[in-house]
């Protein structure tokens, strides 16, 4: 599945939330695309439009510049229609960058793997 988006929500301790940390961006088309984890949770909650899977491993989430791809296994992906890859083109402003990182590190970690190449 491929997505634009200007920029992304993100936030690595949302209080009202208890404390979840989560990273979220609506698409041109105006699709929903979320990742989210509780501190004492084993698992990454991804949300799709109206649908949400949890995932506790076979996860992979490589930010870029540009692109956030986040790539799950076939085996979790049924309320998804099957979709595995999820190719997020965005343009969020290199100042903020930094942020989504560290919050994306947050979210993964010990969950499946994540890669930065922000540099």
């Amino acid at each position: 599945m491929q997505m634009t988006t200007d920029s992304f929500i993100f936030n690595p301790c949302d209080e009202e939330e208890d404390d979840m940390a989560l990273v979220c961006c609506h698409g041109s088309d105006g699709d929903l695309f979320l990742l989210a984890r509780f501190p004492d949770e084993d698992e990454v909650d991804i949300t799709f439009r109206d649908d949400t899977i949890h995932v506790a491993d076979t996860l992979k989430v490589t930010l870029k510049p540009t692109q956030l791809l986040v790539e799950i296994d076939a085996s979790y992906t049924k309320p998804f229609d099957g979709e595995t890859h999820f190719e997020i083109t965005h343009s969020t402003p290199g100042d903020e960058l930094a942020e989504l990182d560290g919050t994306l590190r947050l979210i993964l970690k010990d969950v499946g793997s994540y890669v930065s190449e922000i540099g």
